[in-house]
């Protein structure tokens, strides 16, 4: 029975994604998306949950069917994983393959130290705040409908790539969590999707950041802003001016940092927007 729900699983990953409206690109590696169909029929079944791990999973219509939106955590073991779904009260396990990815270095020289070699002060600072910052991205709201067709939240070059692996002053710093676009300072902000403000914050490294919760574990983190123009609370529609760009916290230039979320997991970006801009293979 294990060998049937394995091949069975391995044909539904292997179905054309591509002409899936409205789901983001699947991407099965770590720090990728891996779009799984559930079957059943979403006009009139209610949606199924799902779990990866301890995490609760993001679970779209599309095309009449039911699928599962997972993100892949960077730290991902390439090989075999498995989906916990419940629908109607019973439950499956659904094995999916995690394939291997390179993701490119880069070497950075701050001026800073500071930012490098952290105080005691510091970094008992900078470690609380990646508590809470943890904290947040672990956030889930249930949604009607969640809008996974993103909009680029600023119109920039390429500065850092997801996945690019830091080292800052020949020190080696973890995987790069999001995209980074460079624009001036002051450039206008827009939310990639509609939602509601999780929270914002100025962090030690971040620097002043908003969070747009869009539901059902999706969240959207936007850092180095110089100004914020939201509240906690507050509902935003897709493209609605949040903040402006800036070079706070830990950073080199002006730039936007654009970091996607999905069940806990720091993902791609650029497989949530039309024709993957900014994908690197």
């Amino acid at each position: 029975m294990k060998g049937i729900n394995r091949l069975f699983g391995l044909l539904l990953l292997a179905l054309p994604l591509a002409a899936q409206a409205g789901l983001p690109a699947s991407s099965s590696v770590p720090g990728g998306v891996a779009v799984i169909p559930l079957g059943g029929d979403a006009k009139k079944d209610p949606a199924p949950e799902a779990w990866f791990g301890k995490h609760r999973v993001l679970v779209a219509p599309d095309h009449g069917e039911w699928y599962a939106v997972v993100g892949v955590p960077l730290d991902t073991k390439p090989g075999e994983q498995q989906l916990q779904v419940s629908t109607g009260g019973a439950s499956r396990s659904l094995p999916f393959d995690v394939g291997p990815k390179a993701y490119p270095e880069q070497h950075i020289t701050l001026k800073s130290k500071r930012k490098v070699d952290l105080s005691p002060r510091d970094l008992k600072r900078a470690l609380k705040e990646i508590a809470q910052i943890k904290a947040l991205k672990l956030h889930w709201r249930d949604a009607p409908r969640t809008d996974l067709d993103f909009i680029e939240p600023v119109d920039g070059q390429m500065g850092s790539a997801f996945g690019l692996r830091r080292f800052f002053n020949g020190e080696a710093r973890s995987p790069h969590s999001g995209i980074d676009l460079v624009v001036p300072s002051d450039t206008p902000v827009k939310a990639a999707g509609k939602g509601q403000v999780l929270a914002v914050g100025d962090y030690f490294f971040n620097g002043k950041t908003v969070f747009v919760d869009h539901g059902d574990g999706l969240i959207t983190m936007y850092c180095h802003l110089s100004h914020i123009e939201v509240k906690p609370g507050e509902k935003v529609g897709k493209g609605q001016e949040i903040a402006r760009s800036g070079m706070t916290g830990r950073a080199t230039g002006p730039h936007l940092h654009w970091s996607v979320v999905l069940n806990g997991a720091m993902v791609d970006p650029a497989l949530f927007l039309p024709g993957q801009k900014y994908a690197r293979q």
